[in-house]
């Protein structure tokens, strides 16, 4: 499996190697990564396709996660080179990782379109895993909160119903465990509709401290994403996404259609990480 050290692949190591399922984390940095007991950790780099037919080398099932930035080629090239591995393997089913959407024109819907395509072209069964905002998108306030408590958070407005990214996973799991998710794209949300101050509120009754939101305007948070290293382009159709809205702001039943139970909560998932957000930095 790719993107082992992401938020959904590592949720995915440690659920597939509690199942004691044989699992193959590629990454490329192998001595970073802390794996569970019996997992093979080996390197692979989209860069070096010899890397990637080493890594691939007796999978029969993979689950594809690129991190290459959109917009950073003219192609999403990481995702096609790791079909191609994968195809060159012998790999019988791919589990790919993609994005909520993907139906508009802009630049984003474009890029991850040809990364879907790639997957469904390319002759193997395939499950494509589309979630929305990640509950996990709230660490990223954690420097700040530890710091105390002052967090800028653009658009803290914009409603969606963020996903646990551990139920991804356990769909991403049932997909690469049994044939019964061949085929099939899943669009995917969590159990309520929230907007990033709801979350905070939520953050701040599970920490017992308040915490104070400040939202950055529409310029200052362009600079921020371009200063991030986004591209003009990819920064402006975010941007054009967000003040449109709507989109990833349904609560769906693909997660209790697939799991036979209901996705997490915010708070449950606020509960499980509060330490994150503890201590100082």
């Amino acid at each position: 499996m790719t993107g082992a050290t992401g938020h959904v692949g590592g949720e995915l190591i440690a659920q597939l190697a509690a199942a004691h399922q044989p699992v193959r984390a590629m990454t490329r940095r192998p001595k970073e990564l802390a794996a569970p007991s019996g997992v093979d950790v080996v390197f692979g780099d989209s860069d070096d396709p010899a890397s990637l037919d080493r890594a691939f080398d007796g999978a029969e099932r993979a689950f594809l996660m690129s991190a290459q930035a959109v917009g950073s080629a003219a192609q999403p090239t990481h995702d096609l080179r790791l079909v191609r591995a994968a195809r060159r393997a012998g790999v019988r089913h791919i589990v790919k990782l993609s994005v909520y959407g993907v139906r508009g024109a802009d630049v984003l819907d474009i890029w991850h379109r040809e990364a879907e395509a790639a997957v469904m072209d390319s002759g193997l069964d395939w499950t494509l895993l589309r979630p929305g905002r990640f509950m996990s998108n709230a660490l990223y306030w954690a420097p700040m909160i530890r710091r105390g408590g002052t967090v800028h958070i653009p658009f803290a407005d914009r409603p969606a119903a963020p996903i646990d990214p551990a139920d991804i996973a356990a769909i991403a799991a049932a997909a690469l465990t049994t044939d019964d998710h061949r085929n099939v794209a899943y669009q995917l949300s969590g159990p309520e509709v929230l907007t990033p101050a709801d979350e905070l509120r939520i953050l701040a009754t599970t920490l017992g401290r308040p915490l104070r939101l400040v939202e950055p305007t529409i310029d200052e948070a362009k600079a921020r994403l371009l200063r991030s290293g986004m591209s003009e382009p990819v920064v402006e159709a975010v941007v054009a996404r967000v003040l449109t809205g709507g989109e990833g702001a349904e609560v769906l039943p693909t997660v209790e259609q697939v799991l036979g139970r209901s996705p997490v909560t915010f708070d449950a998932w606020a509960r499980e990480h509060a330490a994150a957000f503890l201590g100082a930095d």
